[in-house]
C-alpha cells in the first residue's frame, strides 16, 4: 500500500446505549442539524430511504471553520452489531482524497457504549494531511448525540 493510503480511528465513550446511538445515526441523522447546529447545517436524504443500504445523504457541515458539503452512500448497515459504513461519493473531501470511507460502530459498555470511528482514505497526493480534525468533528458530534439521547 502506498503512503497515499491511510486510516485514522478513535473511540468515544458515551453514556447512551449502543443501539440508541446506532439508530439515531442510521435513521435520524437529519436531526443532527437541530442538536449540533454549529457543526451540521443540514442533512437531507438525496436518494433512497432513511436507514437503508444504498441511500444517499447530502450533508452541509462546518469543518475547520469553513462550510463544506458531502454526499455519502450508506454502503452497509448492521443493526445486530450497531455498525454503519458510509462512502463519500461527492463533495469537498474528494478534492483531497480519491476515496473516503467512514465506519461507525457502537459497542455496549456498561450502561453506555464505546463508539469506534474509522476513516479509510486514499489521498490525491502525498502532501494532503491525514483527516485528524475531521475525526475530532466526529468525536464532537458523537458527544452531541449522546447529550441529546440522554435528555
Amino acid at each position: 500500500m502506498s503512503s497515499d493510503y491511510g486510516k485514522v480511528e478513535t473511540d468515544v465513550e458515551l453514556k447512551a446505549s449502543a443501539a440508541k446511538f446506532h439508530e439515531f445515526f442510521t435513521r435520524r441523522p437529519h436531526h443532527l442539524s437541530n442538536i449540533s447546529s454549529d457543526k451540521i447545517k443540514n442533512c437531507n436524504l438525496h436518494e433512497g430511504e432513511w436507514g437503508t443500504v444504498g441511500s444517499i445523504v447530502h450533508w452541509n457541515y462546518v469543518h475547520d471553520g469553513k462550510s463544506k458539503v458531502a454526499k455519502e452512500l450508506f454502503e452497509a448497515i448492521d443493526d445486530e452489531n450497531n455498525s454503519i459504513t458510509l462512502k463519500v461519493v461527492e463533495g469537498d473531501l474528494l478534492e483531497h482524497y480519491k476515496s473516503f470511507k467512514i465506519t461507525i460502530q457502537a459497542s455496549p459498555k456498561g450502561e453506555g457504549c464505546t463508539v469506534h470511528w474509522t476513516f479509510e482514505y486514499e489521498k490525491v497526493h502525498g502532501d494532503v494531511e491525514d483527516p485528524h480534525t475531521l475525526l475530532q468533528l466526529a468525536v464532537d458530534l458523537s458527544k452531541d448525540i449522546c447529550s441529546h439521547l440522554s435528555t
